[in-house]
């Protein structure tokens, strides 16, 4: 008599030996099993996955294990009891420092469980050939969250990946041009301005040319930890720390102890008083620092020196290359990016995950302002994600402002007309002296006669009114 096999050994044994890629999650998005074929396209051991717990982001990770185990992650709806068609992706070898681009193929997701509100597992079987490489990102007439997230994933391993800019993300004119010039910019050591409002991310944007700069370099120790980036906040800023901090930066750069890919950033030069314009403009020409000059502005330096706002010989020094960041009103076409993009990053950091927006949400996005930009929207999108108790994040899930904003646009208040007071009662007599005329044929005096006036007067006031 054969030995008795369980139905639950039966099942692994059919999913093990099937050709196609298949693995298994639990309720919370952890591996719990991965046949041969799916270890085999992976090219990793069961030991190393199993156990590993899978986050929805698009994040690129430094780590060919973390960046695996991210490209495995299913749709956080599919938790919910939806099926789903996705991409899951691995990273074609160990060098993750080349940045290439991952190997992708469509994946079904099935949930497992006795409900829609019962889900313990999520079943997924991975298609046995590779998506081509131009393969298009399908696309509806709502920006789906899954097509989002493609967007999202395949922008940061090509564009950003090489300069480290990932909230360039867009398809606009401005974003294309921008993301040239920083890798433009980090691929050389001229100085650079960066032009945009307050949150438009300028900062941020510097950090990125530096340390993409960096990373393009061929000697690892040449830019290690010895690779400073300075920091010199101009609305803070004057002639006594900026005589302290360039004393410091000098002695640094005579001692050698100043990395020759270091970066100094004078953010919000714009705001420098102007004696402390002069003041930087003379140490900057004076000294040789060795270390590469960028700074942040509202507007153009070379534009505001023109108009006398600015000291030129300090707009021209930092205005080598000048990259704007437009405004978030003006790049409306990118909301959903940008909001799925800070969706997946509160994904990364915590326990909850969460899948996308609701076209309602997206719509009320859409209507706010946005009057600080880039980091308004990121806080906006921190918040709401804490509030989410579904697969995604509803309207009811946003703050109230923004709710509110979107009320005030469909709701505008009513501008009060002003009469003017002479051309109003031009048209009623205009009006009477037709009617009269009509009444009486066109005899201008019976027409006189029914006006209670004489015909003379009758006459002089068609003139003046051009009724005559």
């Amino acid at each position: 008599m054969a030995p008795h096999r369980s139905p639950t050994a039966e099942l692994a044994k059919l999913l093990g030996t099937a050709r196609q890629p298949i693995y298994v999650l639990d309720e919370d998005f952890t591996i719990v099993f991965l046949n041969r074929a799916c270890l085999e396209w992976l090219g990793l051991d069961a030991q190393e996955l199993l156990g590993q717990r899978c986050v929805y982001h698009s994040t690129a990770s430094t780590e060919q294990l973390d960046a695996v185990v991210a490209g495995l992650c299913p749709p956080p709806q599919a938790m919910s009891g939806e099926a789903a068609m996705a991409t899951v992706a691995k990273i074609a070898d160990a060098k993750i420092a080349d940045n290439r681009r991952p190997i992708e193929r469509m994946a079904r997701f099935v949930p497992l469980g006795l409900g829609e509100n019962d889900t313990i597992g999520i079943l997924a079987i991975v298609d046995t050939d590779d998506l081509p490489p131009d393969a298009a990102i399908p696309t509806t007439a709502e920006p789906e969250p899954i097509a989002l997230h493609e967007h999202i994933r395949r922008f940061r391993h090509e564009a950003a990946a090489r300069c480290r800019a990932d909230r360039l993300i867009g398809q606009g004119a401005a974003m294309r041009l921008a993301r040239r010039q920083v890798e433009l910019a980090a691929a050389c050591r001229s100085s650079v301005l960066l032009v945009g409002p307050s949150g438009s991310g300028r900062q941020r944007l510097a950090a990125a040319i530096h340390y993409g700069e960096n990373a393009a370099e061929k000697n690892a120790d040449a830019y290690s930890s010895a690779s400073e980036f300075i920091l010199l906040d101009c609305s803070l800023l004057t002639g006594d720390l900026l005589e302290a901090a360039g004393a410091a930066l000098a002695r640094a750069a005579g001692q050698g102890e100043a990395s020759p890919f270091a970066t100094l950033l004078f953010h919000r030069v714009d705001e420098l008083p102007a004696d402390v314009q002069t003041q930087l403009a003379d140490f900057l020409t004076r000294r040789s620092l060795h270390c590469r000059l960028m700074a942040t502005a509202v507007a153009p330096l070379v534009e505001s020196a023109r108009h006398g706002k600015f000291h030129p010989e300090l707009a021209a020094l930092f205005s080598t290359m000048v990259i704007d960041l437009p405004p978030l009103v003006n790049r409306r076409e990118d909301l959903p990016l940008l909001s799925q993009l800070f969706l997946e990053e509160q994904n990364a950091a915590g326990t909850k995950q969460i899948g996308g927006f609701s076209p309602a949400a997206l719509d009320l996005l859409d209507a706010f302002p946005w009057p600080e930009n880039l980091d308004e929207l990121a806080a906006v999108v921190a918040e709401a994600h804490r509030s989410a108790g579904g697969p995604r994040i509803e309207a009811a899930d946003l703050p109230e402002r923004i709710r509110l904003a979107a009320q005030a646009v469909a709701q505008p208040r009513k501008v009060d007309e002003t009469i003017v007071l002479d051309e109003f009662l031009g048209h009623v007599e205009r009006e009477l002296i037709r009617r009269a005329l009509s009444r009486a044929k066109g005899n201008k005096a019976r027409a006189a006669r029914l006006l209670g006036v004489t015909r003379p007067r009758l006459y002089r006031r068609m003139v003046q009114l051009g009724l005559e």
